[in-house]
């Protein structure tokens, strides 16, 4: 099946059977390895990707589902400039340890902030409830994605 994307913001054309899980083609033939796979069965969220803006694991999708969407990928929140108060704020607030979660729970934080730019510690957290980090215990992950929301407030404010 030939299937039609933009994936951080490049067109491209995909020419694979249509169950192939969409973290394959990133990973396998797009060589976008920043998203993670951690468990391969959608519970773990280091595979989030933002599929129409949305919050997606990657390992649940088949790439037939993609045909005509705009997916992200960490790799394009960065390579846009989107996330560097958010990744900052990742390292400064002791949000990263072991690293396999860290692409999901900056993706998922990124939309977030998107479509909340003042989150609370409950909406902080509720978006982020599809993203297991074994490592942290989360209060860094939440204080990072205060820190980033004001961050990003206090440029805008510039």
């Amino acid at each position: 099946m030939v299937v039609s994307f933009t994936i951080n913001g490049t067109r491209r054309t995909i020419d694979a059977p249509p169950l192939t899980r969409l973290i394959d083609i990133l990973r396998d033939h797009l060589r976008l390895t920043g998203t993670k796979e951690g468990c391969g069965e959608g519970e773990c969220g280091s595979c989030t990707v933002l599929l129409d803006g949305e919050p997606v694991n990657a390992c649940l999708i088949p790439i037939g589902q993609c045909e005509g969407c705009e997916l992200i990928t960490a790799e394009g929140i960065v390579a846009a400039g989107k996330s560097a108060s958010l990744t900052e704020a990742f390292v400064e607030h002791g949000a990263v340890q072991c690293g396999i979660c860290t692409p999901g729970m900056v993706v998922s934080a990124y939309a977030l902030l998107r479509r909340l730019p003042e989150p609370d510690d409950h909406q902080i957290r509720c978006a982020l409830a599809g993203n297991i980090c074994r490592c942290t215990g989360y209060g860094g992950i939440v204080e990072a994605v205060k820190h980033a929301a004001a961050a990003l407030k206090a440029e805008g404010a510039r």
